[in-house]
């Protein structure tokens, strides 16, 4: 019967999509997880692929609007006590979950109890979440978190940490009922149940993933009309670029997240913008994505140079961003000249603080101040960016610099950037959740390697890593935010890169797809015509 079902509905959609400029009885959305899916279980949403799914099936306390400012969901409001050591949580009263089995076939109002079981379950050592590691030692061991009543949720925290709302938009911490755990148990992967915008119908792995539209959601636009406007939406899972790409412009996906390299030069331009062609057919969305790529130095290593500042400050001065952006990337991405906070996450907007631009006079004036007569220095990196090690390698050469790049394998590179056995190293981080403590945590010298590969030490970056903890509130940290990342520029433990970004196609017939810097996937505001 599972099967009959499967194919039942994979047909529906297929022929309500033969192509975006036919009406269509169904309003189906359509796109391609190329990597498979391995969970539906939120606690478990450890990767795009699972983070995309969950998403449409599950709800956070909180969530993250497409300017990435933290908005209310499941809790209508929130309050942190005056020692920052408490923050309570207003339930809405007026969500359930998706009707099911496990509650008669019916359905049942959400309360503060199902937030705490939800949690708690990612902390179980039993259920070993990759998540578990967003609440060590944050919350309060002895009773982190309490339903003071049906509606009144409480999160207790060992110390003041002002970012911990922005972990909990992370779908680790979507709330599921206690009821489909204890039928289901570690088969719950394969049976979501939420209170999101798509109930679940099926998942074939490795065929396709359907869902439908919840009826009873609670959540209207703004004009108060009921979410979701789709009628539900389908996934697929063809592992070639080539097909999903041909799947696409066929008008067998709505979606295309990425351009394969392959095809990059049919899309885009020089400048990563549409091709006149395919502007009448296509839409294309750019936007940040919370990831900053750079060359890290070990600044208490072996060699001396990448211990001395002037050294850092000259190879952050030797390069054209300009130019790497456009011939390395095809225009995709942004100089990173702003520091290590990316674009797209405050407070990189009305950030006053600069960084380093193409500057080669200045870099050559660096190196004779510290009498560097051309010493070797390593720079490893794996084979993926091969290329831009490369193009740094020659732009320092110009000035007088002898970077020698050594390929590694990328498990290797990281052994070593962990026990401190590279001085000169390619590194990114891609954000876990949507606050600039997640980058500065990066040179805080009481973290150890992972984050701090560059072992970098300030005492007065960590006194004001440490000062922004006890406040709560995102507006009031951000000029905190600012020193640490002005210190960050002056002592230069990074070559500042790129901040990247992200690009999407849908076709025409598609509105209402607000991409985030964290590249989610919200179908609940799509509409399809």
């Amino acid at each position: 019967m599972r099967h009959f079902t499967l194919y039942l509905w994979i047909g529906l959609s297929t022929f309500y999509s033969c192509t975006p400029k036919e009406p269509s009885a169904y309003k189906i959305f359509k796109y391609n997880q190329a990597s498979g899916i391995t969970s539906l279980d939120p606690a478990f949403a450890k990767n795009q692929a699972n983070i995309w799914a969950v998403t449409q099936f599950y709800n956070g306390l909180v969530q993250l609007d497409s300017n990435m400012m933290i908005r209310p969901c499941l809790a209508k409001s929130w309050t942190f006590s005056e020692d920052g050591l408490q923050i309570t949580f207003k339930l809405r009263t007026d969500v359930s979950f998706h009707q099911n089995e496990v509650f008669g076939d019916s359905t049942r109002t959400l309360n503060a109890h199902d937030v705490v079981f939800s949690f708690n379950r990612i902390i179980d050592e039993k259920v070993a979440s990759p998540g578990s590691w967003i609440f060590n030692n944050k919350v309060d061991p002895s009773a982190p978190f309490i339903a003071l009543n049906d509606s009144t949720f409480r999160l207790n925290l060992k110390q003041s940490f002002g970012p911990i709302l922005g972990i909990l938009t992370m779908p680790y911490c979507f709330v599921v009922p206690h009821e489909a755990i204890a039928k289901y148990g570690k088969d719950f992967r394969a049976h979501p149940l939420g209170t999101g915008p798509f109930t679940f119908k099926v998942w074939e792995e490795g065929t396709a993933l359907v869902g439908l539209k919840n009826k009873n959601y609670f959540e209207r636009d703004d004009v108060n009309q009921s979410l979701p406007y789709l009628d539900g939406f389908k996934v697929s899972f063809m592992e070639s670029k080539k097909m999903e790409f041909l799947s696409f412009m066929k008008g067998d996906l709505d979606l295309l997240s990425g351009v394969d390299k392959s095809f990059v030069n049919d899309i885009l331009d020089e400048n990563a913008s549409l091709k006149m062609e395919w502007e009448a057919q296509l839409n294309l969305f750019k936007a940040p994505f919370l990831n900053t790529e750079y060359l890290g130095f070990n600044t208490v290593g072996k060699d001396k140079w990448a211990k001395l500042k002037a050294f850092r400050q000259a190879v952050n001065y030797c390069y054209d961003k300009e130019n790497m952006i456009k011939y390395l990337r095809k225009g995709v991405g942004f100089p990173a000249v702003n520091g290590f906070i990316p674009k797209g996450l405050p407070p990189y907007s009305n950030r006053e603080s600069k960084g380093y631009n193409y500057n080669p006079e200045k870099a050559a004036i660096l190196l004779q101040e510290i009498d560097y007569q051309g010493q070797e220095v390593v720079l490893n990196t794996n084979e993926t960016y091969k290329d831009m090690a490369l193009f740094i390698a020659n732009e320092a050469e110009k000035v007088g610099l002898n970077l020698k790049v050594e390929v590694v394998q990328p498990s290797l590179l990281r052994e070593r950037m962990v026990s401190g056995q590279v001085d000169f190293f390619r590194g990114s981080w891609i954000a876990d959740y949507p606050d600039a403590e997640n980058y500065l945590s990066l040179f805080y010298s009481g973290n150890g390697a992972p984050p701090n590969y560059t072992r970098f030490a300030n005492e007065n970056f960590d006194q004001l890593y440490e000062e922004a903890f006890a406040i709560g509130e995102l507006e009031n940290r951000l000029s905190i935010y600012e020193k640490m990342d002005s210190i960050l520029i002056e002592e230069a433990p990074v070559v500042f890169l790129y901040y990247d970004e992200l690009i999407r196609l849908t076709h025409k017939n598609i509105q209402g797809m607000k991409p985030n810097a964290f590249n989610a996937l919200n179908l609940k505001l799509v509409k399809k015509y």
